[in-house]
């Protein structure tokens, strides 16, 4: 492990034992300047590289002997006694090393690149090469003809090519055109078919884009001509292709005719036609297309671009104007409010969650993301569970299942008088039925099954994600999560007995919470003394305290969240009970078996609404006052699957606006996310955007009335969610470590909620976002960045993914070249070990797990205090220990976080040590072989991950 650690330029760490401070180097120019041995290593890093490939960079014997060189070149230069050296000596001491150790190519190509630099700086070659016309010097190309669908061939037409690489490169200074024409054309042969050019300009951007990201940007415009040629053809009913300079006219001609086109094939509300289409085609920005990078762009085309027959007749930005007109359908003035609404998506500042994205404007406009049902304990009350998660899930519903009500092992059944087997076997049903439901191949069903930790089963639901025992009691494919009282925690804390009881015989503790929960659960462990309680177990709470957290290392789960903080917190605690949280643990609502929670979310795109000095405030609160219009116009044009869906969202309204591009945020102002600079920073932007949220369904409810169940509820009382922490702090008799502070006037806006009443029961929640964020190019969620150069795996394939802030950083400080690229992927992204890295850099974009994780904690409990429901946290240790897990996740409690998401270790998904290019992608999918993970099942860009997409 320790060889592994070895750096290229660290070899000159033992050099520097010897003085080699002392030594200057003399240049030629006749400038003196510090002797550097990191150089030396850089130089020889080259010429490995030159000779052997980007293998080279990821060779333990390649590493090891250039640290060896290195450390020889130095005592050279240094036994001799001297002050100063020529750089001419410099290099006489690395041939020679080289030549000594047998590396008589490596020396060979070392030589050539000194005699080429010589020659360089002659003045007469340098007027030379720089009045050169290469286009003397190049062999006419052969003729090459492209087979078109129907058989038939034409010449390869150059100049359209040409003119589209110069569009792809236009206003991307790091793009060189003429290298992707160049390479676009070697790989093309006589007789390839016109998809396959279109594949060869995409693979030949693609393919730089872990030197440079700016390539990622040239790649996605390269796409986007396959998709215009594809698109266009089409909705037209003939061959069609466009440049982009096309498109200004051509989006006018299109998006009438695509919208028909959808109708048609029944794929598009016929409702779209009403709209004065003209007008809204007028609005379109094909400029817009230019945003996108190729994850984003090829995860679009991929996954969300309507087609028929696999054939996308939907270009980018007829899709967020699909999209806004869908969620405009029952607003007064259509026309205006779709063409705010696709002013705020396409500039993406703000996007809808995926199943608005899906399915906005279409026959079946399901647009909601999380729906949470509480299963009864019967037969028909399971299988109907069952079944409304198939339901659910076709649609593309994320799932949060609470299983607490059904009774344990050895509870009797009435009906037979035999003995229950317990909730896992009904487990194992619903974790095949989101298998089978997979959203017609968009993204797999996911379900997250929730147990309150008092259950008998609570020991078996434990074990449900192991890959050994009785598979009949396993499932693989659905996540779990503890549903954790306080009670227990404060049990674990004082060494005390943890009681395990079934349902069946303790059915009010399953709506109890605070301290009501406490006293009937004390109660209940009395009747179990005097043999009152039929089923129970007691045992130590520390030890399965420790269980749950040694399993949630071993297989990701299951995840902890806490029942008492999202219940005590709950704006709606006067009209039910969370039982559970949803799929990705930032939903907190209220269910029953006649109610499924429903929620519609949305993020805020953070990086998008930065200036020089921070968050730009008036533009912030028009998107978030654009955004929660658009969440509340979901909740009336959605199509519900369930009467129980539907009775709870018009009942109660609820949503969830969030936020995207956090760690984007921190790069872009400087601020290190392990800082008390990144925890005040995810306070005051946490504040800005709930204040605006909250103002804004308040201002909805004066315009079209409150939510029914509104009174009663903690809004009703003046209560928000910044006062709801003083109920939580009560209820543990001050137990409670969060920062109360604030910045903006929340007592007018107190005033403004009781007199006008929350159009919607709740605003505010955090989702993971993967797969939104991809689209717009940013950052995950609130997450760190997780590598500065990886392989990104999702439903669309692999790609390689640059840091592009990093890459900026590194090109100003003359650091950015083929050995650093060659460095991070032998370091998996991380920089802090490699030594030519500034200390700054190493700091500013530390990786997630070279973070301490309370970090992450403290920065959650800021935005929770803002927050009505919760946020998806998942956190990250490189080597978690019993102690280290047992601090985090009860800091996590008493930060007063509502809910954890995955507990991370390293992850599966790893650089490949090779090389990057022509590796990553749908396009050009290639086998590659990964390490396994260790700890944490759940790789942070697992493909079959629904958390992920």
């Amino acid at each position: 492990m320790e060889r592994a650690l070895v750096t290229i330029v660290s070899a000159g760490k033992a050099a520097q034992a010897a003085p080699p401070n002392q030594l200057t180097v003399v240049r030629r120019d006749g400038n003196s300047t510090a002797f550097d041995p990191t150089k030396i290593s850089v130089a020889l890093s080259k010429a490995f590289l030159a000779v052997e490939g980007s293998e080279a960079g990821a060779s333990h014997r390649v590493r090891d002997l250039i640290a060896d060189l290195t450390a020889k070149v130095v005592d050279a230069l240094t036994g001799r006694g001297r002050h100063s050296v020529q750089v001419e000596d410099i290099q006489d001491q690395v041939e020679l090393a080289l030549m000594r150790a047998g590396e008589h190519q490596v020396a060979r190509a070392y030589v050539l690149y000194r005699e080429e630099r010589a020659k360089a700086r002659t003045p007469e070659n340098a007027a030379e090469l720089s009045t050169s016309d290469s286009t003397n010097n190049t062999p006419a190309r052969p003729v090459i003809n492209v087979r078109a669908a129907d058989g038939s061939t034409t010449p390869l037409d150059v100049d359209r090519l040409r003119v589209i690489v110069a569009e792809a490169a236009a206003g991307l200074d790091a793009v060189d055109a003429e290298l992707i024409l160049d390479e676009t054309l070697g790989s093309c042969y006589d007789g390839i078919a016109q998809h396959e050019v279109e594949l060869a300009l995409v693979m030949a951007a693609r393919g730089y884009v872990e030197t440079e990201p700016e390539y990622s940007y040239a790649a996605a415009r390269l796409l986007l001509d396959q998709i215009r040629r594809e698109t266009l053809g089409r909705v037209h009913g003939e061959a069609r292709q466009a440049s982009q300079a096309d498109m200004a006219t051509a989006y006018v001609d299109y998006f009438p005719q695509y919208i028909q086109t959808g109708i048609d094939a029944g794929l598009l509300d016929p409702e779209l036609a009403t709209f004065d289409l003209a007008k809204l085609a007028a609005a379109i920005k094909p400029e817009r297309d230019l945003n996108f990078a190729f994850l984003g762009l090829q995860t679009l085309y991929d996954r969300y671009l309507l087609h028929i027959d696999k054939t996308r007749f939907e270009l980018p930005q007829a899709f967020f104007l699909r999209v806004a007109m869908g969620i405009s359908l029952k607003e007064e003035h259509r026309e205006d409010r779709a063409i705010e609404f696709y002013e705020l998506l396409s500039s993406m500042r703000f996007m809808s969650s995926t199943p608005t994205l899906f399915n906005s404007g279409t026959t079946r406009p399901q647009l909601s993301s999380c729906f949470l049902t509480t299963v009864d304990d019967d037969l028909s009350g399971i299988f109907a569970g069952i079944r409304n998660n198939a339901l659910l899930a076709k649609y593309s519903g994320g799932l949060g299942n609470d299983w607490t009500p059904v009774r344990g092992i050895g509870a009797k059944i009435r009906g037979t008088n035999g003995e229950s087997q317990g909730v896992v076997p009904f487990l194992k049903i619903a974790n095949d039925t989101a298998v089978a439901v997979n959203q017609g191949g968009k993204r797999k069903g996911a379900v997250c099954a929730y147990l309150e930790t008092w259950h008998m089963d609570i020991e078996e639901f434990l074990d449900l994600r192991k890959n050994t025992g009785d598979e009949r009691r396993r499932t693989h494919d659905m996540n779990t999560a503890n549903w954790v009282p306080d009670l227990f925690l404060q049990r674990v804390e004082s060494g005390g007995d943890w009681t395990l009881f079934s349902p069946d015989e303790v059915p009010d503790l399953h709506d109890l919470y605070g301290a009501a929960f406490k006293t009937a659960y004390e109660n209940y462990e009395h009747k179990a003394d005097q043999g009152e309680i039929r089923v129970f177990r007691r045992v130590k709470a520390v030890d399965l305290w420790r269980r749950m957290l040694t399993v949630l290392f071993e297989t990701g789960h299951p995840w902890i969240t806490f029942k008492d903080a999202c219940n005590l917190r709950s704006p709606q605690q006067h009209d039910g009970v969370v039982h559970s949280s949803n799929l990705c643990t930032e939903i907190t609502l209220n269910t029953t078996v006649d109610e499924t929670a429903v929620c519609n979310l949305g993020s805020v795109n953070l990086v998008a609404h930065l200036t020089d000095t921070g968050l730009d405030a008036e533009l912030l609160k028009r998107t978030v006052k654009t955004a929660v219009r658009m969440l509340d116009n979901v909740i009336d044009v959605n199509f519900y699957t369930t009467p129980e869906s539907e009775r709870a969202n018009q009942r109660h309204r609820p949503v969830g606006l969030g936020l995207m591009g956090f760690a984007d945020a921190l790069f872009a102002l400087r601020i290190p996310y392990s800082s008390d600079a990144a925890v005040a920073f995810a306070d005051s932007s946490m504040e800005q955007i709930s204040y605006h949220a909250i103002e804004a369904s308040s201002d909805l409810a004066a315009e079209r009335g409150r939510y029914q169940t509104y009174e009663g509820s903690l809004w009703s009382q003046g209560i928000l969610p910044i006062d709801s922490l003083e109920l939580l702090r009560q209820a543990r008799n001050g137990d409670l470590t969060v920062d109360t502070s604030k910045q903006l006037d929340w007592d007018a806006l107190r005033g403004k909620v009781l007199r006008e009443g929350m159009r919607n029961s709740n605003v505010l929640a955090i989702a993971p976002t993967a797969t939104i964020s991809n689209i717009c190019g940013v950052s995950q969620s609130i997450e760190p960045i997780y590598r500065n150069l990886f392989v990104k795996s999702n439903m669309s394939g692999e790609f390689t993914v640059a840091n592009p802030y990093l890459v900026a950083d590194l090109k100003a400080r003359g650091l950015w070249d083929q050995v650093m690229v060659s460095d991070l992927k032998y370091h998996d992204g991380i920089l802090s070990q490699i030594d030519r890295v500034p200390a700054d850099l190493q700091e500013l974009y530390a990786t997630a797990f070279e973070m301490d994780p309370l970090w992450l904690v403290k920065a959650a409990s800021r935005r929770q205090k803002w927050l009505d429901q919760a946020q998806s946290l998942n956190l990250y240790m490189t080597a978690p220990s019993g102690k280290a897990l047992d601090e985090l996740y009860r800091s996590a409690w008493r930060y007063g976080l509502k809910t954890t998401y995955y507990l991370r270790s390293q992850s599966a998904t790893h650089v490949e040590k090779s090389t990057l290019q022509g590796t990553d992608g749908r396009l050009n999918a290639v086998p590659v072989a990964l390490p396994e993970p260790t700890g944490a099942v759940c790789s942070i860009e697992d493909p079959d991950c629904e958390a992920c997409q």
